[in-house]
């Protein structure tokens, strides 16, 4: 196998009075292609995801032909899955002009929620999962990161990440894990990812993984930050959504997010269950004019 406070949370994440990021389209096309040799299950999630906060143009998938295909809701409905039953050679393309309506704010001025205060739908990402064990990192992120409150602690946890790590191509696989990466302080954006999760889980945070496009990602590909559930100042009692990218190479007003998980384990473009060969992969993500 490959790899939402009060009456607030009842909301679409994007319904949130704050700035909205500026409307410039970002074109996306992806292509990839693999081989199973014998009829095999495979779960798919590549496509950017319709949401409030980003209005879809010009949508469009194109599979090859298969044994068995059908759409499912993904991981807190952000997005579709996809199960295709291949057998042979299969190809996918999809494109898709993403408007990013996405509101806007500053993260340092933001306050942390109190566990007790926080909806139901968010307690999940409170906890260790495969790849982000917070309990390992609770006396790290207490002593380093002590005298920061709320958003501002997110804020030095994403500094610190990128000051201490090598952006590295290669140098991480399938099964690295934030501890893995926080020893080593190398890896890529899902590493990057996972680090800034598991810090904020640390830190009574809850954090969850985004799969999604972006424009100024190097190597382009798909990439990976993470969001945070903080305060939202316009409702009191409420709280939010955030994206924070430790990369420092996606800017959340041309995010285009494909779905959210605990991990990257959650939000794979593709998990096989069954022996598959990856062929071949092309992403690209660029600004309208």
């Amino acid at each position: 196998m490959s790899v939402l406070c009060g009456l607030y949370a009842l909301l679409p994440e994007t319904m949130r009075p704050r700035a909205r990021s500026p409307s410039m389209a970002i074109n996306i096309e992806t292509l990839f292609r693999f081989r199973a040799d014998n009829p095999t299950d495979v779960l798919l999630q590549f496509e950017a995801a319709r949401l409030p906060e980003q209005t879809l143009d010009n949508l469009s998938t194109t599979m090859s032909d298969s044994l068995h295909v059908a759409r499912v809701a993904a991981q807190d409905n952000i997005g579709e899955r996809l199960w295709v039953r291949v057998v042979g050679e299969f190809d996918v393309h999809h494109t898709a002009s993403a408007t990013i309506n996405r509101m806007l704010t500053e993260l340092e001025p933001l306050d942390r929620l109190d566990l007790h205060d926080l909806p139901g739908e968010t307690v999940p990402y409170l906890f260790d999962s495969r790849y982000c064990a917070g309990d390992r990192f609770q006396s790290f992120v207490s002593s380093e990161f002590a005298d920061a409150p709320g958003g501002a602690k997110i804020v030095a946890m994403r500094n610190w990440i990128a000051d201490h790590f090598a952006y590295t191509p290669g140098s991480s696989t399938p099964t690295t894990t934030a501890l893995d990466s926080f020893v080593e302080r190398q890896g890529i954006c899902r590493d990057y990812a996972h680090v800034m999760i598991t810090f904020a889980r640390a830190a009574g945070i809850p954090a969850r993984f985004v799969s999604c496009y972006a424009p100024d990602v190097t190597p382009q590909d798909f990439h990976a930050v993470a969001e945070v559930f903080l305060a939202d100042p316009s409702t009191p009692g409420g709280g939010a959504w955030y994206l924070v990218d430790a990369t420092e190479m996606a800017d959340p007003a041309e995010v285009v997010k494909i779905g959210v998980g605990r991990d990257a384990a959650d939000v794979s473009f593709l998990t096989s269950f069954g022996p598959t060969e990856f062929l071949d992969k092309t992403v690209s993500v660029t600004r309208s004019g």
